[in-house]
């Protein structure tokens, strides 16, 4: 079972000359050494001015760039929590951020470990929520602390999908769950555009701006690089692409998931595709995905 202790770090998060989007933007520790408390510590590697990326935990907004493409709502969704940092007059050159006031905004993450691809796994909080919390500690997050996070933010006003993992601890995903119903009840944000259920996929415009469907982003990460099979020569569906990668072992993208907490299945076993017509057979609150190592 997934623990309830985070280490706090201290530090600044920075978006001048990033890319930052909804759910990860990146942050410079006061004291680099503590991320080597972190599980897979060996796979945070800290840029040259010492920032790193952080993965926001619980939460997947839309995307603002995923190679060359975006989802709907990508660029709002990201905005929303850069102006909640508290980061203003921002420039962009594209994706880019060129400036912004302030430069950087001090704050705290909650994190235990790194993903896969290097980035702490965190809870992001700013101004007085973060200046109770001490640097170095170890820190049990309950119900009432996790609620002060951006994380719960974004959730609660429906700027973010529900994406979970077993990571995760189940009390947190409880937390963050009632929080997305709530948001999907009152069609905030995403919930008013979103069509995972049922959506037709034909080609990269079917899923992005202008005119393109909104789907939860891990589903619109897999469908845009099955597109890019398809273009290649690829011409089964999406679920047998899934199948078919999930055999290389450098490149899985067939994830595991676990339904209402009881029963594993693979991304592809919950995907239906009737020609260009896809469904999602699973409510996207009743789904965790197990975490990769």
């Amino acid at each position: 079972m997934a623990s309830p202790f985070y280490l706090t770090i201290e530090g600044k998060f920075v978006i001048a000359d990033k890319e930052p989007d909804g759910d990860s933007v990146r942050f410079i520790a006061d004291d680099l050494d503590l991320y080597q408390e972190l599980q897979r510590n060996y796979r945070i590697k800290p840029s040259r001015d010492r920032s790193v990326q952080l993965r926001f935990e619980g939460i997947d907004a839309p995307e603002v760039h995923y190679g060359r493409y975006a989802q709907p709502l990508g660029d709002e969704t990201r905005d929303f929590l850069l102006k909640k940092m508290g980061f203003a007059k921002i420039k962009f050159q594209g994706d880019r951020v060129q400036s912004a006031d302030p430069d950087t905004i001090s704050g705290v993450i909650l994190t235990q470990a790194a993903d896969v691809n290097g980035r702490p796994i965190s809870y992001a909080l700013i101004g007085k929520n973060a200046t109770q919390l001490e640097n170095g500690n170890w820190t049990q997050v309950e119900p009432e602390l996790l609620r002060q996070t951006l994380n719960f933010l974004m959730m609660a006003e429906g700027k973010a999908y529900y994406t979970v993992y077993t990571s995760t601890p189940r009390s947190h995903r409880q937390v963050l769950r009632e929080a997305a119903l709530a948001a999907r009840e009152k069609d905030l944000g995403v919930w008013a555009a979103d069509s995972t259920s049922i959506f037709r996929l034909v080609d990269f415009d079917s899923i992005t701006p202008p005119n393109g469907q909104l789907i939860l982003p891990k589903l619109f990460r897999r469908c845009t690089d099955y597109l890019k099979a398809v273009a290649d020569g690829y011409s089964g569906n999406l679920a047998d692409w899934l199948e078919g990668v999930s055999l290389q072992r450098s490149r899985n993208e067939n994830d595991a998931v676990i339904i209402r907490d009881r029963t594993q299945v693979s991304l592809s076993s919950l995907i239906e595709q009737y020609n260009s017509q896809i469904a999602f057979q699973e409510d996207l609150l009743d789904i965790t995905f197990v975490e990769k190592t």
